[in-house]
């Protein structure tokens, strides 16, 4: 059997020395840009410079994440990084970005590419896509069971990395949106602001709805290495060195005794994991698919061992204590705890300066402000847990003095396509539906093309010859794939697929690189979905390689930057999407049976609808993202194709024909939100030369770092069932906390509005 790599996170030098100390083969950490976890220390120049000397000779292996998505601006400062990378070889870069790829493989080939879970592949169809592009690992996505692996394993060459422990995302990766859409801290630019664990309320009870346990696979790693899987990965680049260093030789436990006594080594690992302080455990997918072993409504979003709520409190500034049970824990000065707003709006580490018992009333410990009578307390790190690890790091890093240049990138190769064919896609406005009765509220107003969310049940329904005509031709719709594209679906799609196009179903949106080879050697018209995410140019120019002659832009973008990415020669083959109801999270579970409610709402009293089906469950915002008031602005620069998405809950007659009504006269729509339109993402990288630093792209922020909103207020949401937000006046902004806030009323669909801000196109 050949070794199999355990792979750790180094968040900071402190967890590299953990890491490495316990026994981990390799180490994954970020530097100061372009990484998924820019909330963690990550590591300076000179610092990853010395480690990759010192871990090459320990005959250690490290890689770098660059898995963040880069907008057009931004292409001078990523290639002066990949030029710095190159010229000190990591043992390979964990990137999203199929613009990271495309620059990597044309200017530096010595850098070993290995995709990130962000991107999404779960399939050997999209393993064997990227191996043609030159990657030679992937992390494969989170959603899978080992029985999927092991198929998957079978038809790809690709070395297969997999996650065995630490947090879960409840949204397929690289797919969630929750987060950049309440004020562009995007989790594709890691500042995921956990939406996922936030308390959530309902018409009848709250909880954390979508806080799902850790994982944990230290019984499934016989299994795995069986299946010929070559890393397996703990996650945790935000963790203690303490942490990392648990689980790390847990892991380590197993991996050494896989010749051995195989559950004597198991039982080892999981005393050692007793203590790790995470969250509740949790074999995913890898077991039955059952959410309710997943995810518990009344488990808090935080990791730690709940001590209790603070009774009373007593004291002022560094004084300050509250009474607390101690949850049967002799708890110790320089233990670490954290505290959490009962409202859930914040969350503290803390280690303690004060522990004082009161017999069985509990203790009294010391508590930061602003926590007060009624905040929870959880247990996250004993002081008898620190141990010091031998650093790895020099002191003196002095001789380590490599930077990143200030080089220019090299112009892309962006031709303009031969393939593109006006007469099959019209330039006008488009309509995207979730549901076959939707077809029908379409006819009022008939778009140019209908683009209809391609499930199971549509399959089926679009091959039953017998079956009663839609109100569309075939030469009318356009059939789109979910961008989450699992290897289970590989042997339906193989059916469904090749009927479909001999039936004379032709035009498709793809979301998922999986999904290409399906059509390779057909006469089928393919469309680059938002999920094959083009935030620049080399990334247009990667996936319009691929054969994609059309190509629809990310929901995230802005308008300055779709400007930059897209020259004009291809703006006529790229299509906007100008209104939506965006998938917030996209779930790899039908949670009809656990959650009976289709809306609830967040601590901003802003509402969400769940929707639930065989195909998965989403999460979709009560206020949609609309710039169709653009849609004149756009045409002047080129763009001519616009998508109206109504995909998510079910659409109506009225708010339709209002909706394209507003498009056709460029007109702005009430209570709906610009998203990322105007102010892009927010940011927290600074050019080489400043160092780290807070620098947002917006144009003024608030206290807590979301971006000022500047849409109208939102129509009101009827509790009574599942279904498009009535369109309503009288509810208050759900975002009228936020500094710059509009206070306008909302006015009936079809009545004047104010026009957009001047200058603001």
């Amino acid at each position: 059997m050949k070794p199999i790599e355990l792979l750790a996170p180094a968040g900071s030098p402190e967890a590299l020395d953990a890491a490495i100390a316990e026994g981990a083969d390799a180490v994954y950490l970020g530097l100061k840009n372009f990484n998924a976890r820019m909330r963690t220390s990550n590591f300076a120049y000179s610092q990853f410079e010395a480690a990759l000397k010192v871990l090459h000779r320990q005959n250690r292996r490290l890689y770098v994440t660059v898995n963040t998505v880069f907008e057009q601006r931004e292409a001078d400062r990523m290639y002066q990084f990949l030029k710095y990378l190159s010229l000190l070889g990591p043992d390979g870069l964990i990137v999203q970005d199929f613009g990271v790829a495309k620059m990597v493989r044309e200017n530096f080939p010595s850098l070993k590419l290995h995709s990130s879970t962000q991107m999404n592949v779960a399939s050997a169809r999209g393993a064997n896509i990227l191996s043609k592009q030159g990657f030679s690992r992937v992390v494969l996505a989170r959603e899978l069971d080992l029985e999927e692996i092991r198929r998957l394993h079978e038809q790809t060459t690709m070395e297969l990395e997999v996650f065995v422990h630490g947090a879960l995302c409840v949204s397929a990766s690289g797919l969630c949106l929750f987060s950049s859409y309440l004020g562009g801290k995007s989790a594709n630019r890691g500042l995921c602001t956990q939406a996922c664990r936030r308390l959530y309320r309902t018409k009848n009870e709250e909880g954390y709805f979508f806080s799902p346990s850790d994982l944990q696979l230290v019984e499934k790693v016989g299994e795995l290495a069986d299946l010929g899987v070559a890393s397996l990965k703990i996650e945790g680049r935000m963790k203690s060195a303490e942490y990392v260093g648990s689980v790390v030789a847990a892991y380590r436990r197993v991996l050494d005794n896989l010749d051995g006594d195989r559950s004597r080594a198991v039982t080892e690992a999981l005393a050692i994991l007793k203590n790790d302080f995470a969250r509740p455990k949790t074999t995913y997918y890898y077991d039955d698919n059952k959410p309710d072993q997943w995810l518990k409504s009344d488990q808090a979003g935080g990791t730690g061992i709940f001590l209790g709520t603070l009774r009373s409190l007593r004291g002022n500034g560094d004084q300050r204590s509250g009474l607390v049970d101690d949850g049967g824990i002799h708890l110790q000065v320089g233990d670490s705890v954290r505290f959490h707003r009962r409202d859930d709006t914040e969350r503290k580490s803390h280690k303690l300066t004060l522990v004082e018992p009161r017999g069985t009333e509990g203790l009294w410990i010391s508590v930061p402000e602003p926590f007060d009578q009624g905040d929870s307390v959880y247990l996250i790190q004993t002081r008898s847990m620190t141990k010091r690890y031998p650093p790895l790091l020099p002191r003196d890093l002095a001789p380590f003095r490599r930077l990143p240049g200030r080089e220019t990138a090299p112009p892309v190769s962006l031709e303009k396509s031969e393939k593109a064919d006006r007469s099959l896609f019209p330039q006008g406005v488009y309509a995207a539906v979730s549901r076959l009765e939707d077809l029908y509220v379409l006819q009022s107003i008939r778009p140019l093309r209908v683009m209809l969310q391609y499930t199971q049940k549509i399959a089926q329904r679009l091959l039953q010859e017998a079956s009663e005509p839609l109100p569309f031709s075939k030469g009318e719709l356009i059939l789109v794939l979910d961008p989450l594209f699992p290897q289970a679906l590989e042997e339906r799609f193989s059916e469904e697929i090749p009927a479909l196009l001999k039936a004379g179903y032709t035009q498709f949106v793809v979301n998922n690189l999986g999904h290409l080879s399906f059509f390779r050697g057909t006469d089928a018209k393919l469309i680059a979905g938002p999920y094959l995410y083009t935030f620049n140019r080399w990334a247009y120019s990667f996936i319009t390689s691929l054969g994609l002659s059309q190509v629809i832009t990310p929901l995230e973008n802005n308008r300055q930057n779709l400007e930059r990415t897209v020259p004009e020669t291809w703006r006529s083959q790229t299509l906007v999407t100008v209104f939506a109801y965006p998938a917030l999270f996209r779930i790899r579970a039908d949670l009809s049976r656990l959650y009976r409610f289709p809306v609830f709402s967040d601590g901003r009293e802003e509402n969400f609808s769940l929707i639930s089906s065989e195909d998965g469950s989403f999460v979709y915002p009560e206020k949609p993202f609309s710039i169709v008031d653009k849609i004149p602005f756009l045409r002047e620069s080129g763009f001519t194709t616009f998508i109206l998405d109504f995909s998510g809950p079910p659409l109506k007659k009225l708010d339709y024909r209002v909706i394209m009504s507003s498009a056709k006269e460029g007109k702005p729509i009430p209570n709906t939100t610009r998203f990322n339109w105007k102010d892009g993402f927010y940011s927290v990288d600074e050019p080489f030369s400043k160092g780290p630093g807070k620098t947002p792209s917006h144009e003024t922020a608030s206290e807590d770092g979301m971006a000022e909103s500047t849409v109208p207020t939102r129509p009101q949401t009827d509790f009574r069932g599942p279904g498009r937000p009535k369109l309503r006046e009288g509810q208050k902004s759900s975002r009228s906390s936020y500094k710059g806030s509009d206070k306008g009323n909302f006015k009936k669909p079809g009545t004047p509005s104010r026009g957009p801000r001047r200058g603001n196109r």
